[in-house]
């Protein structure tokens, strides 16, 4: 399938150069001429790379590259005229990924395109192998908030999963209560510790085979909790 470029130019000759010569290059191509046919395409095209104007008639480029960061981490390169420093950093430091001034090599031009679609790939391929967390026959899966326990599964709530998954990902560290409450309730002056050992207690009901002699979260007497697993 072909990778899917979203070119945001108000010049439409340019635009239509760099789409031709795109296309040759084996991508599929869309061309917005402002930043409201721009949000149009993001939403309906989901483009795996922009390119990006910061002259555009409705909005500063900058801006625009500000807000697409906000909502998508799809790779950025700035295409411009403007090519003094302080473009650059505002550009970069709003969300870019890359910048080039015109005129420009079109040979350069795919080139970091190709870099950037194979290091967005590389991340996402290990955004996506973090996420799944494997224990012999237990498997706790992010991306889709599922528990396996022996190949069958358990359904825990939001927060059981997200305290289960955070130990888990830290495998035989120990936290304090404080330290829990912080990380999956996201705060630690007002929080009651107690929630923390009613939801232990909870988990271990519905992940270990014994709760009253758990194998993988253990107390860490006046200490905390950890999750531990040894391969048997």
């Amino acid at each position: 399938m072909k990778r899917r470029i979203l070119i945001i130019e108000d010049e439409i000759d340019i635009a239509r150069i760099v789409k031709d010569y795109l296309n040759i290059n084996g991508y599929e191509t869309a061309i917005a001429e402002n930043g409201q046919d721009a949000w149009h395409l993001i939403h309906t095209l989901n483009p795996e790379f922009i390119i990006l104007d910061l002259t555009l008639p409705d909005i500063d480029g900058i801006e625009l590259c500000r807000q697409i960061r906000e909502e998508v981490d799809t790779p950025i390169l700035i295409l411009s005229a403007r090519g003094s420093d302080t473009d650059k950093v505002l550009g970069l430091g709003y969300g870019a990924d890359d910048y080039m001034t015109k005129p420009f090599s079109f040979t350069e031009l795919v080139a970091r395109i190709n870099a950037h679609l194979r290091r967005f790939e590389s991340l996402e391929k290990k955004k996506e192998n973090d996420s799944i967390l494997q224990f012999g026959k237990n498997v706790i899966d992010k991306s889709a908030y599922k528990v396996t326990v022996d190949s069958k599964a358990v359904s825990l709530s939001a927060k059981e999963f997200e305290l289960l998954y955070f130990l888990a990902k830290h495998k035989n560290q120990v936290f304090t209560k404080t330290q829990l409450l912080d990380a999956v309730w996201g705060y630690t002056n007002y929080g009651d510790e107690n929630t923390i050992t009613v939801y232990v207690r909870r988990i271990r009901e519905k992940f270990e085979i014994d709760p009253s002699n758990p194998k993988y979260l253990k107390t860490i007497w006046g200490v905390g909790y950890k999750f531990s697993f040894d391969e048997e």
